[in-house]
Order: C-alpha cells, then sequence, then structure tokens
C-alpha cells in the first residue's frame, strides 16, 4: 500500500471524528450562553410627586378632579395652617355660649322671684315695696339684656370672622375658576345677614344701657322715699353677684380672643405638569405635616422596573448593558439597548401584573433600568429585559 493511499484512509476516518468534535463544542457554547442569557419582565414606570402640607392644616377646598390633568405652578388644593388656633378659639366660644346659657337661667330666675314679690306684696297689701321692687327688679332686667347682648354680639363676632375668611378663600377661588360664583355669593349673602344682626344687635345694647341708666336712677329716687327693705335686697344681692361674675368671665375670654394669631391661608401647587392618580382626601379633613393629599404623575416614563427570580439574581449589578423588547403590538417588536442604574439590596414580592399564575404570588430582587426615550413607554407598560 502507498503512502498516498493511507493517508487518504486516515482522512476519512478523521473527517467524522472532526465532525463530530465540532458539533460538541458548538452544543458546549450554545449550553454556556444559554446559561449567561436570561429574561425577566418589568414595569414602565415615571416620576410620582406626592402633593402635602407643611404643617397641621384643615384642607379647605380641592380644585381638581381624579385623573385631570395639570400643569406645573396651577392650585390644585387651598388648606388652612393654622390649625393650632382652632381648637382655643372653639373652646372660647364654647365657653361664651356657656355664659349666654348662664344668663338665660338668671333670666329664667326672674319669675319665682317675680312671684315672691307679688304674695309679698298681697300679703303686706302695700304698693310702695311693691313699686321699690319692681324698681330694683328694672335694674336687673336692664343688667341681664346688656349681657345678653354682649354674649351674643361676641359669638356671632366670632363666627363673623370665620365667614370672612370663607368669603376670602371663596371669592379667591371663584376668580380663578375653581368653584361656581354662586358659591362665593352664598357665602358672602351669610357674611351680610351676620353683620346686619350684629349691628342691629349693638343698636339694641346701646338702648339697653340707656335703659339700665334710667332704670337706677328711677331706684335711686324711688329709694330716697321709701324705708329700707331687707329682704328685697337680699333677693336682689343673689343675682347681682351672679350677674358681676358673668361679667368678669365674659371680659377675660375677650381678652383671650384677642391673644389669638390670625389664620393663614395656603395654596398647594402641582410640582409639574401631569394627571392627578390619586386624590387621598376630602375638603374640611385634618391634615397632618407631611401627610400626602394628592398625588401628581408625570407622563413621560423614566425608568423600568424590573425583579430577578433567586436563580437569576446574583447576576444583576449596576452598569450591566441589557435590552429592552417591547411587543405591545404583535407584528411590531421593539428592541433597545440600556442599562441597570440601580439594584434593589432585599428580596420584595413581585407586582401582581408580572405572576405567570395570577393566583401564586412571586418574589424577585428588583433593579431598575434607564427607560430610552425612543421606546416611547406609557406608565405600567410591561417591558422584556435580557442580559446581552
Amino acid at each position: 500500500m502507498s503512502l498516498g493511499s493511507l493517508t487518504s484512509r486516515l482522512r476519512l476516518h478523521l473527517l467524522p471524528v472532526l465532525v463530530w468534535l465540532g458539533a460538541v463544542a458548538c452544543v458546549v457554547m450554545l449550553l454556556s450562553r444559554r446559561t449567561q442569557r436570561f429574561e425577566v419582565l418589568g414595569v414602565a414606570q415615571g416620576q410620582i410627586h406626592q402633593i402635602a402640607a407643611t404643617c397641621p392644616a384643615r384642607l379647605n377646598q380641592v380644585s381638581v378632579q381624579l385623573f385631570d390633568t395639570v400643569t406645573k405652578g396651577q392650585t390644585i388644593a387651598v388648606v388652612n395652617t393654622v390649625l393650632d388656633n382652632e381648637r382655643p378659639r372653639a373652646l372660647l366660644q364654647a365657653q361664651l355660649e356657656t355664659a349666654l346659657a348662664e344668663i338665660k337661667h338668671l333670666t329664667a330666675q326672674k319669675i319665682p322671684i317675680r312671684d315672691s314679690y307679688s304674695a309679698e306684696e298681697t300679703a303686706r297689701q302695700t304698693n310702695r315695696v311693691s313699686d321699690a321692687r319692681r324698681f330694683a327688679a328694672d335694674v336687673e332686667n336692664a343688667r341681664l339684656e346688656i349681657l345678653r347682648l354682649t354674649a351674643q354680639i361676641t359669638t356671632d363676632t366670632i363666627t363673623l370672622e370665620d365667614l370672612s375668611w370663607d368669603v376670602k378663600i371663596n371669592e379667591e377661588l371663584a376668580e380663578k375658576q375653581a368653584i361656581a360664583p354662586y358659591e362665593a355669593r352664598r357665602v358672602k349673602s351669610q357674611y351680610n345677614a351676620l353683620a346686619k344682626k350684629i349691628e342691629e344687635d349693638e343698636r339694641l345694647l346701646e338702648q339697653a344701657n340707656v335703659a339700665l341708666v334710667q332704670a337706677l336712677e328711677r331706684k335711686n329716687e324711688y329709694a330716697k322715699l321709701q324705708p329700707y327693705d331687707p329682704n328685697v335686697n337680699e333677693a336682689i344681692d343673689v343675682i347681682a353677684k351672679a350677674i358681676v361674675v358673668q361679667e368678669k368671665r365674659i371680659n377675660e375670654l375677650l381678652a383671650q380672643l384677642e391673644a389669638l394669631d390670625t389664620r393663614e391661608v395656603l395654596e398647594l401647587k402641582a410640582p409639574s405638569d401631569g394627571v392627578v392618580n390619586q386624590i387621598l382626601h376630602k375638603s374640611s379633613e385634618v391634615i397632618l405635616a407631611g401627610e400626602p393629599i394628592i398625588t401628581v404623575a408625570e407622563p413621560n416614563v423614566t425608568e423600568i422596573i424590573g425583579y430577578a427570580c433567586e436563580n437569576l439574581m446574583h447576576q444583576i449589578h449596576e452598569g450591566m448593558t441589557v435590552e429592552l423588547i417591547k411587543s405591545s403590538e404583535p407584528s411590531k417588536v421593539q428592541i433597545e439597548r440600556s442599562e441597570v442604574t440601580y439594584v434593589g439590596p432585599v428580596i420584595e414580592q413581585i407586582p401582581a401584573q408580572l405572576w405567570p399564575n395570577p393566583n401564586m404570588p412571586q418574589w424577585g430582587r428588583p433593579f431598575r433600568v434607564k427607560a430610552p426615550t425612543q421606546m416611547k413607554l406609557i406608565v405600567g407598560e410591561t417591558v422584556g429585559i435580557r442580559r446581552l
């Protein structure tokens, strides 16, 4: 056998072996690349802003509705930021109402006193003693009327101050077309009616003061002509002392009201263009400092949040290049490159929309990928994430 024929035979035997070795190498390479590649799902997200007051407050007005489009700087809520004064003011007003009730109680005591005077008049059969008592009763009635009107005017003045703030707020909101003009006119009508009532009560108070002076003059003139009656004096003394107590009480309450700070109204504005996606509180509710009232979502997607399961979580690291697959249309698939900008430190539950089985919750390690602007994603859209 010649050397040429031997070489030809060796080549024929080695060729299948080389082909087999090449196939094995390709399989090993494909398996290796498969272990290095992975694909998970992520959710497109945009910037969400929480609007809150910097101090405790009462929410006066919400100027937007759910899913309304807002612009940067637009007023979306109005709050009263001096909530600390509400409780003292309400307490003082309640005490003034109590003082008014005490005055009414003293007024009611006039009936048994008057009956007692009548019985004594019948027993003694003297008109002069009865006249003296009537003069004394006229004086006390005038003082009671003065106290009643003073307490009523003070209470109405507090309510008028509250209405003045409501008028101011509603007029500003009406000018900005945040509420209907009818609401502003209604509050203004309430304010004018109460102001007119206070003016009328002040005129009555002036008349009551004049009546008191006249009653005192009649009593003193009559007392000079009549003997002192200790029984009548004691009965009137009880009411007189009670009236003095109520006078001091009302004066103290008025001094405390003057010491209170005035209210401050604050407009909360949208920090950027966006859409209202949550309204967490209603008008007139009390809001704590920093507690979110409204959330505004920006329309542009800035990032994609993906979740890696346990067997893939150690392959994720910041700066890693990935491919993003958008397949919202069956006939069109868009693939863009991006990079991982952050990897979460702990495993957490994956959003339900990414579960393969809706009845079986899944967990994974979250990571953030920068969203390419050319993909034109919608907030909440599902995106595939694949390692290169």
